[in-house]
C-alpha cells in the first residue's frame, strides 16, 4: 500500500501544483466602473445601500446581472472587466420617476458614468444645528421636481456616525405633508437630542422627504453637528 501511494504521490503533487497555477493565473477585474445618481447634474441623497443599479454583459456563456449598491452621497463603483454593459435603473427602487431605459456604457480601464435620474422631490437650502443645549433644529426647502404624488411626510434624523438615514439613526422627528400647508414655504423640524447622543462630542444629522407610494426618501447630506 505504501509503495502504491509513493508511486503515485509524485502525479499528485504534479497535479495540485497545476491547479494551483491556474488558481493563481486566474484573471481579476482590472477596470473601474463608477460614477453618481445625479438630478440636474448634482447628485442625490440617498438611504446607505438601499437602492440598487443592475449591470447586464452579453456575449458570454451566462448572462446574469450584477447588482451595484448605490452609497448614501449617490456615488457607486463596480469592479469589471473591459467591455460593453447595459446599466439598468430598477423600476420602483429609488425616490424618483420610474425610468428602465437602459444605458450603454463601454467599460475600459477606469469609467465614469452618472446616472440621471427625476426625483419627486428635492431638500433646499436645509440648515441643521443645535437649538440650545437639548434640541436639534432643521430649516429647509421642499422642491417639487416631477408630478404625479403627492407629499406624504418629511424626516430629521441624527445618529452617530455620517451614515444616517431612516434604517440607520439614533432618533427621529417626522412631520406629515397635512401639517405642511405651504410647500413654497420654509419648513421647520425640531427635536429632543436623543439620550444616547446627549453626551457626544458631536454627531450627525440629515433630513429627508417621503413621497407618497414610494419606499425610499430622498436625503440631505448628512451634517455633523457639534
Amino acid at each position: 500500500m505504501n509503495r502504491i501511494l509513493s508511486l503515485y504521490m509524485p502525479a499528485l503533487l504534479l497535479f495540485m501544483l497545476m491547479i494551483g497555477c491556474k488558481k493563481d493565473n486566474f484573471e481579476k477585474p482590472a477596470a473601474l466602473l463608477s460614477g453618481r445618481v445625479v438630478y440636474d447634474k448634482e447628485a442625490v441623497g440617498l438611504r446607505s445601500n438601499g437602492v440598487q443599479l443592475e449591470l447586464w454583459q452579453s456575449g458570454f456563456e451566462l448572462f446574469s446581472k450584477i447588482r451595484v449598491y448605490v452609497a448614501q452621497d449617490g456615488a457607486y463603483s463596480a469592479s469589471l472587466f473591459d467591455g460593453d454593459y447595459k446599466l439598468v435603473r430598477l423600476r420602483g427602487n429609488g425616490p424618483w420617476v420610474d425610468n428602465t431605459d437602459t444605458i450603454d456604457v463601454k467599460v475600459q480601464g477606469n469609467t465614469v458614468v452618472d446616472v440621471p435620474v427625476q426625483p419627486y422631490f428635492l431638500v433646499r437650502n436645509n440648515t441643521i444645528e443645535k437649538s440650545g443645549t437639548t434640541e436639534v433644529k432643521a430649516t429647509f426647502s421642499i422642491q417639487r421636481i416631477a408630478d404625479g404624488r403627492a407629499l406624504e411626510s418629511v424626516s430629521l434624523f441624527v445618529g452617530r456616525t455620517n451614515i444616517v438615514d431612516a434604517v440607520n439613526n439614533q432618533g427621529s422627528a417626522v412631520v406629515s405633508a397635512g401639517n405642511i400647508p405651504d410647500l413654497t414655504a420654509p419648513v421647520t423640524i425640531t427635536m429632543n437630542i436623543p439620550a444616547g447622543l446627549a453626551g457626544q462630542a458631536a454627531f450627525y444629522a440629515r433630513v429627508s422627504v417621503r413621497t407618497a407610494g414610494v419606499a425610499e426618501q430622498i436625503y440631505s447630506q448628512p451634517v455633523k453637528i457639534e
